[in-house]
């Protein structure tokens, strides 16, 4: 392959992910390197588009994305999100997040795997969820903290914060959760991509086998057209918290 044809497919990678970003007229989550995985419209278990303004403040709410079986967290927060956050993947790679979407920019989603040991939501348990509550945890100088309206995993004790990008506040995480790109249009919400982490290529390699005995062989498969979101706890069994 010459150097000016690598050149070309460069470019119009790039320009392909950018028209995606200034598609529509809301406003984009992501401003940061973005991996494409499609527009999926994200609705509620009746089929209807869900809305910014009629989404339940400080309740979890779960659905798949990009594949089949990788949970994501859809959260509207009590408080608005910062507009921008400069944060960095285990690896060095620095990304800028570009807060919430909706009116308040306080609607986030991100990949509800942990980016520890790949704790996640399932039918059966989820170790990490959204605290409404004020949680504590050991934070900068070795001083506990308690906060309340973050992400924490009860597996490692890792604790994101979901107002600055799921920055890690505490735990071994060694990066934030991945973040889900949303656009808005009209009154609908829609998911476009990843950024930040992603680790679903582990995600798979290490459940495999359960994956395919709750989704089926189709559990690699990209998610298409629409993604259903439901409340966490009509989705998983236990949740565990700590």
């Amino acid at each position: 392959m010459t150097d000016i044809t690598y050149s070309r497919r460069k470019f119009m990678h790039v320009c392909s992910a950018s028209a995606l970003l200034l598609a529509g007229s809301g406003r984009t989550m992501a401003d940061s390197p973005l991996t494409d995985h499609g527009r999926v419209l994200l609705v509620d278990s009746d089929g209807k588009p869900v809305n910014c303004d009629t989404l339940p403040t400080a309740r979890d709410h779960v659905f798949f994305y990009p594949y089949a079986s990788t949970p994501c967290f859809l959260l509207k927060l009590a408080e608005p999100t910062v507009e921008s956050a400069e944060l960095a993947t285990a690896d060095g790679q620095s990304y800028r997040w570009g807060g919430g979407v909706g009116q308040d920019r306080s609607v986030v989603a991100f990949s509800a795997i942990c980016a520890h040991q790949l704790t996640h939501p399932s039918a059966k348990v989820s170790f990490i969820g959204y605290r409404e509550d004020a949680v504590g945890f050991l934070g900068k100088d070795n001083k506990i903290e308690r906060r309340a309206g973050v992400i924490q995993c009860c597996s490692e004790h890792s604790i994101y914060d979901p107002t600055q990008g799921a920055r890690v506040l505490s735990g071994p995480a060694p990066q934030p959760l991945a973040a889900i790109a949303l656009q808005t249009e009209e009154d609908r919400v829609y998911a476009t991509g990843v950024y930040g982490g992603a680790l679903f290529e582990r995600f798979f390699e290490h459940f495999d086998f359960r994956l395919e005995l709750e989704f089926g062989d189709q559990f690699r498969q990209p998610v298409v057209e629409q993604a259903v979101v439901m409340p966490l706890d009509e989705y998983t069994r236990q949740q565990i918290r700590c």
